[in-house]
């Protein structure tokens, strides 16, 4: 026996129908808001696991690439008159992210394939980028003459 006849089911189906859409829609957004609220309530001071560890050095990696983007700019502008010393720079800067990949590449090479690697690659990255950044902050804060900051 049929729990529905044809008639109640096709009812029961048209309405379910018209509102498929809109409750995918819904469900979607309200999943999809619920992700950036777990990435920003990440305790990056007690991760736990894997996964939370490495999400936590891809955090810290991106924040000191932003400040490191920033100083270069910073470094730009300073040169922004002297055409020879803003090519000089971008060829250093071009030099530098050359190293540091391959650096990373040998410090990540006993984990390659495992799961620490992305946050073993993600900590050297932070670490390179940090020093780059300190020394691109050197060479903007360096006075005109200064010779100790060469």
């Amino acid at each position: 026996a049929r729990f529905f006849d044809d008639h109640s089911f096709m009812e029961i189906h048209m309405s379910y129908r018209n509102f498929r859409y809109p409750f995918a829609a819904f469900a979607f957004l309200l999943f999809a808001s619920s992700v950036p609220l777990h990435a920003d309530e990440l305790d990056c001071d007690d991760a736990q696991t894997q996964a939370d560890m490495t999400q936590c050095a891809g955090k810290s990696y991106q924040a000191a690439d932003k400040k490191l983007n920033a100083r270069y700019g910073d470094a730009m502008k300073r040169y922004e008159s002297n055409e020879e010393a803003r090519t000089l720079l971008r060829d250093a800067q071009r030099a530098w992210i050359a190293f540091r990949d391959a650096e990373c590449d040998l410090v990540t090479l006993g984990v390659r394939g495992g799961s620490i690697e992305p946050m073993i690659r993600a900590q050297c990255l932070e670490d390179l980028t940090e020093d780059r950044s300190d020394q691109l902050e050197d060479l903007v804060d360096c006075q005109e003459g200064d010779l100790s900051c060469l």
